[in-house]
């Protein structure tokens, strides 16, 4: 990916307070959907409030993207707006052993560990992004593509069709 969602900021240079502003061009954008499996990324922005304690630091803005998914069940293109705030807890990885199971609770969801130099803001901006998609996109065209491949719809297929299906057969 490009440099800045690839930005790695050393936690020595971070202060309370400091903004990160983050544009992708055009090179960057394509790094994304290709990485992300999405037909086209036409904008990407985020920005940030850092602040810092010690080896914490914690990230809080917005992140906005202009992006093309697929329809899961035609394949057709779907533009998509993101526009969505997160809040990013980066943490020095804990001590322990490397196969010991740690324990994350609701609060510990969006932390990232780091290695005690760098916090890897750009990429977790990007694993951000690939959260606020809609894991099954669906496009004007999905219910004929689906009803064609043999799939049956959710009243087709739930408990009052077989119910109606048997009032049916009884007038008969």
């Amino acid at each position: 990916m490009g440099e800045r969602f690839s930005l790695a900021l050393p936690i020595a240079t971070i202060r309370d307070g400091d903004r990160i502003d983050l544009v992708a061009d055009a090179k960057e954008c394509a790094d994304i959907g290709n990485r992300l499996n999405l037909p086209s990324v036409s904008a990407l922005q985020a920005h940030a409030m850092l602040e810092r304690d010690g080896g914490n630091v914690t990230a809080k803005g917005r992140i906005k993207a202009s992006v093309e998914q697929s329809c899961v069940a035609s394949g057709e293109p779907i533009a998509a707006n993101i526009d969505e705030p997160f809040e990013l807890q980066f943490r020095p990885e804990p001590a322990g052993k490397p196969d010991e199971e740690i324990e994350l609770g609701a609060k510990d969801m969006d932390t990232i560990f780091h290695d005690g130099s760098t916090i890897p803001l750009g990429e977790s901006l990007v694993d951000t992004l690939a959260l606020c998609l809609d894991p099954y996109p669906r496009g004007p065209n999905a219910a004929a593509a689906l009803h064609e491949a043999g799939v049956l719809s959710e009243e087709e297929a739930g408990p009052f069709a077989a119910l109606a299906a048997l009032k049916r057969g009884k007038d008969a």
